[in-house]
């Protein structure tokens, strides 16, 4: 009957160093408490030392600094900081794209504007009351122009057909006073104009040139617009609850667990925000598509479109045009007496001295070749700089928000203590995101913002497609377009339909690497949880006792 005391005591004695160690004297939450003021918030109630940790829903349940009314605030702390690093990277590219937005625009609404203000100085003194009796026509005409670069719903062949049409009524008249023309005469001499080319060929050559100059200045412009819209609409997308999990996880946990001064694991970091940012990584196809249509349209306007040269010089062509009517005006008027018959005399009749030429005033073009290539060889620049945005937006934030660790590093914080991080890093976009072991993903239900900001990239790209090849596109209002359809927008059916739980029930055992056991108190749940060496040891040997002394 002695078995049985001697027994216990071995057991007592076995267990009493476990207990000792348990018992030690628990670490300060100095480090932490300074953390919570420093977000904001009150420290009543905050632990000045460790406490049991199985009341946390989010950090590993070891010994712990934080109170569940802690791991909350934090979580949302991490989530609202996380959106706000988010929004910060985009309004760096915002910031890019619309500096180059603003640039080509002040440097074409300048070439434009210099080119009208050259015809109002210039024309009074070489047409008289060819020009001041027409003057609105030729303001009509910059005006449409200007329309049609904000992307206002016009068609500029018409627009051009118009101005030529109105030009020449207008001129056709004040170039024969001596006739009584009515505008059933005008509507038969614009009739046969095509083919007796007043004004030579001027009107054709340059509505090919500016209609291509003008389609590809706008369809560049606006691109870097619509860009910039989708990095902003994008960068407001709200994070789902199962990231806001993982980012508290991965940002604020360490504090709880007493190891502030540990960094996350890069690669743990990087499942982590692949994870959030699936949707994002979407974009990447479609962005990618859009900055090298940009690259091509910029190359087409400081090369074969000749932006410089087309716009630059409008009221030089114009000149040109009405210097070949008034050269040609007897001949001209022949052809439309035959084709349209001899309109009646006029009985007002008027000397027609002031409306020829008066003297020549030579008309220059200031050429600012060298600024736009500036413009378009630092456009480039940054585009091409710009196309791996959202695929490289994981590795940014980890490394210069998230201050994560190195990848060789095997002393970080891995999502539950101090160690190596195990799993591979997760590949690009929502479908590869299926076994990411840090964020759970439902790869069925794409984002519908994001998937929206797709379309309007798909877009936007088709527009500067066409405007690379000259032809024209209308800028409607496309922000309700939207399509279920598309590169990007569908997984494999052996994919899809598939939901794989994260929780850490489900976690692969190899997935973190067992905790390191410390000299100074219980270090978490799983070195509360396993037995010690010593322990195991002792109670072997009294099992081994009582079965030797029962015999």
């Amino acid at each position: 009957m002695r078995v049985f005391p001697w027994g216990f005591w071995l057991l007592c004695v076995a267990s009493a160093p476990a207990r000792g160690d348990s018992g030690s004297k628990a670490r300060s939450c100095a480090e932490v408490r300074q953390l919570y003021g420093a977000k904001g918030f009150s420290l009543s109630g905050v632990p000045q030392a460790e406490i049991s940790g199985e009341h946390l829903r989010i950090c590993p349940q070891g010994y712990t600094c934080c109170t569940s009314e802690m791991e909350e605030n934090f979580a949302n702390k991490s989530r609202s900081e996380f959106e706000a690093m988010m929004k910060e990277a985009g309004r760096s590219v915002q910031a890019t794209l619309t500096a180059q937005h603003r640039s080509f625009d002040s440097y074409f609404q300048d070439l434009l504007n210099k080119s009208e203000k050259a015809l109002y100085d210039a024309f009074p003194s070489m047409y008289g009351e060819l020009y001041t009796q027409n003057a609105k026509v030729f303001k009509d005409l910059y005006s449409e122009l200007r329309r049609y670069y904000r992307s206002s719903n016009i068609n500029l062949e018409e627009a051009l057909n118009e101005f030529w049409t109105r030009l020449l009524e207008r001129l056709f008249k004040l170039l024969n006073p001596q006739y009584h023309i009515t505008d059933e005469y005008l509507d038969c001499m614009v009739k046969h104009a095509e083919q007796h080319k007043p004004f030579g060929e001027v009107p054709r050559d340059l509505k090919v040139k500016a209609t291509r100059a003008f389609i590809a200045a706008r369809s560049y412009a606006q691109g870097f617009l619509v860009g910039s819209d989708v990095v902003k609409k994008v960068s407001q997308v709200s994070l789902s609850h199962e990231c806001t999990r993982a980012i508290m996880k991965l940002m604020y946990c360490p504090h709880c667990r007493g190891m502030s001064s540990v960094k996350p694991c890069n690669n743990y970091c990087l499942n982590v925000v692949k994870g959030c940012l699936a949707n994002q990584a979407d974009l990447s196809t479609e962005w990618k598509y859009l900055m090298d249509s940009l690259i091509g349209v910029a190359d087409r306007i400081d090369g074969p479109y000749n932006v410089d040269t087309v716009i630059g010089t409008l009221h030089m062509r114009i000149s040109e045009a009405i210097s070949n009517l008034q050269e040609n005006k007897d001949s001209i008027t022949s052809k439309v007496f035959q084709g349209c018959g001899n309109p009646k005399i006029s009985t007002k009749g008027s000397s027609s001295e002031d409306k020829k030429r008066r003297g020549k005033v030579p008309l220059e073009a200031k050429s600012s070749a060298q600024a736009l290539e500036m413009l378009v060889l630092d456009a480039k620049g940054n585009l091409t700089a710009l196309k791996t945005y959202w695929i490289t937006l994981p590795s940014t934030l980890c490394s210069k928000k998230v201050m994560a660790s190195s990848a060789s590093d095997d002393k970080c914080w891995n999502g539950m203590t101090k160690g190596s991080y195990l799993p591979e890093v997760m590949g690009d976009g929502l479908a590869n995101q299926i076994n990411n072991p840090e964020v759970e993903v439902d790869i069925t239900k794409p984002d519908m913002t994001i998937r929206q900001q797709i379309m309007q990239l798909k877009i936007m790209t088709n527009r500067l497609g066409n405007a690379n090849i000259g032809n024209d596109v209308d800028f409607q209002d496309t922000s309700d377009d939207m399509s279920g359809s598309g590169s990007g927008d569908s997984c494999p059916d052996d994919v899809c339909g598939k939901r794989l739980s994260k929780s850490p029930s489900t976690r692969q055992p190899e997935t973190h690497a067992i905790p390191k056991q410390s000299g100074h108190g219980v270090n978490g749940a799983s070195s509360r949880s396993l037995p010690s060496a010593s322990l195991l040891l002792l109670l072997s040997v009294a099992v081994i006792a009582a079965q030797h002394l029962w015999r």
